[in-house]
């Protein structure tokens, strides 16, 4: 058995592999659709119609009777995002149960990168614009797009190493369940703790059922529905419910079970549905802003807010991933694998600068939508996302030419067996049985 620091940034296992490229043919369209929906929000939003927009944008609907009588930007928000965090949460509890990150020498990295990575813009906007009284907004850079930023991946990266493209999931998926929390915890205002409570019972019986590897859509909907409308009515974002009853799924296939487990199956079922329809229209209904000439652009960039979401996401991104992973490495023994540098860290540090869907949904919490310094978010998160997309591109670009001089080899199957000779190698080297 081998001694040696075990690799920071280790190939997965095969079917890990697969599993992870599946995942991230479904978000690279799913990110492909958000910026096409952002463009169209943009445009439309300076356009001559702009009253038309806002009017779509206000008009209310739903049952009043249930309090939920809301606008179409706050079901987006509310609504179409519960589905975004479900499918979070069903990836997060399948990855540290069932995953490659399951053992705590791997997943270390990717959730210490998340937390530098959530920590270091905080600061860094808090010093910026905190002297201007918006210190609420401090957690709007500290958000990672997992479909923006697997979309640009996918757009220069091809050829990169599969493990680079684990560790960005993995730390997007890490760094959504810390601003859920942060939402939860900071962002809660009139808490009313019986719709709390009460949202308990549905959650429960929820539970019950999915442990039981009940399927039936006309059981769980209605308490899944049940659950987001009492944590929508108790103050607490409506999000959480959606993280809550992805973590009550079971990942673990019983062995009286035939076919995908029940995370599995939730999974094919509505990451389509939250990559393709939920966030595209949220961003549609979000990233509308009349920016005013260059003379409205320039006056909201020079905003305090503005200017520390910029440099949030786009330097305190990187330091703070990069920081925590040079720290883990020193403190553990850990080491890069042979052919992964520090430079393609760098590359995927600059990448999680991209913060859009939860960036833009705290910026509304924060300052309330609508208003003039929520506009200035919106044009901030913009301007960062973009700086931080094009200095990545750059970056893993260069990279992507080097790594597709060795992709072929790591594809090679000479015993046609379905799987790469490279992973056979990998399993043999730690000793596991084939």
């Amino acid at each position: 058995m081998s001694t040696s620091p075990a690799g920071l940034f280790r190939r997965g296992s095969w079917p890990e592999t697969r599993r992870i490229g599946d995942i991230l043919r479904k978000e690279t369209i799913g990110g492909m659709l958000l910026m096409v929906g952002a463009v169209l929000a943009l445009i439309w939003a300076n356009s001559p119609w702009n009253d038309l927009y806002e009017d779509i944008r206000a008009f209310e609907f739903g049952p009043a009777a249930l309090h939920l009588d809301l606008s179409v930007a706050t079901w987006a928000a509310d609504g179409l995002l519960a589905i975004f965090f479900f499918v979070a949460g069903l990836e997060l509890k399948r990855e540290f149960v069932a995953g490659d990150l399951r053992a705590p020498r791997r997943a270390v990295v990717p959730v210490a990168a998340a937390a530098g990575g959530v920590l270091v813009p905080a600061i860094i906007y808090t010093v910026v614009a905190v002297s201007s009284g918006s210190g609420q907004g401090w957690a709007i850079p500290t958000a990672t797009d997992i479909a923006f930023a697997l979309a640009v991946l996918a757009v220069v990266g091809q050829h990169l190493p599969a493990a680079m493209r684990t560790f960005l999931l993995t730390l997007a998926v890490v760094d959504d369940l810390i601003a859920i929390t942060i939402i939860a915890l900071f962002y809660t205002s009139d808490l009313a703790i019986l719709p709390l409570l009460g949202a308990l019972v549905p959650l429960a019986l929820f539970t019950v059922l999915v442990q039981r590897r009940v399927r039936s859509w006309w059981l769980l909907l209605p308490l899944a529905f049940a659950t987001w409308t009492l944590v929508h009515a108790s103050g607490v974002h409506a999000t959480v419910a959606g993280v809550l009853l992805g973590f009550a799924v079971p990942v673990l296939t019983r062995p009286d079970e035939k076919g995908e487990g029940l995370a599995e199956h939730f999974e094919h079922r509505f990451r389509p549905l939250s990559a393709g329809v939920a966030v595209p229209i949220f961003a549609f209904m979000s990233a509308g802003v009349a920016v005013g000439g260059l003379s409205g652009l320039g006056s909201a960039l020079s905003d305090p807010v503005s200017i520390g979401i910029v440099a949030g996401l786009v330097l305190g991104k990187p330091l703070g991933i990069l920081g925590a992973v040079w720290l883990v490495s020193r403190l553990s023994g850990g080491k890069m694998d042979q052919g992964f540098t520090w430079i393609d860290q760098f590359g995927l540090a600059l990448l999680a600068g991209i913060g859009f869907t939860v960036s833009l949904l705290i910026g509304e919490l924060a300052f309330g939508p609508g208003t003039e310094q929520d506009d200035h978010v919106k044009v901030a998160v913009l301007a960062g996302s973009l700086t931080a997309a094009v200095l990545a591109s750059v970056v893993l670009r260069a990279r992507n030419r080097f790594y597709a001089q060795t992709y072929a080899a790591e594809q090679v199957d000479e015993d046609e067996d379905g799987i790469p000779d490279v992973y056979e190698h990998d399993r043999a080297s730690n000793g596991e049985q084939r």
